[in-house]
């Protein structure tokens, strides 16, 4: 007999999205979060102060060791990466023709201004 009385679901088992550990498969690890935080290398406890105050400012979370080794250097580039990031920018947008203009005389900006 046929399949077409006897059926018993689908044939070929497909993957679920939940096979990949989650729904979200690809996220982005933020830099910084209380889950991913900074790992950030120190060279004096006094410098270890100034950084978690920098740290502090800026809302991040981070993980700070200090190495009193010698020659040791200084590994503070994730947090500066993410200090220096600027404001967001936003430009005024210009007036459209039929909108009143924007020198305050009560006409439409094609007819003054425009």
């Amino acid at each position: 007999m046929s399949d077409k009385f006897f059926y018993k679901g689908r044939q070929d088992a497909r993957q679920h999205h939940t096979a990949y550990g989650g729904f979200e498969t690809r996220a982005s690890k933020k830099a910084g979060s209380k889950k991913y935080p900074l790992n950030l290398v120190v060279t004096s406890e006094a410098r270890k102060q100034e950084v978690e105050a920098q740290v502090a400012e800026a809302g991040l979370y981070a993980n700070i060791t200090v190495d009193l080794s010698e020659g040791a250097k200084e590994s503070i580039s994730e947090l500066t990466a993410l200090s220096g990031k600027g404001a967001t920018v936003t430009t005024a947008k210009a007036p459209s023709r039929n909108d009143p203009c924007t020198c305050g005389s009560g006409n439409k900006f094609k007819k003054c201004c425009g």
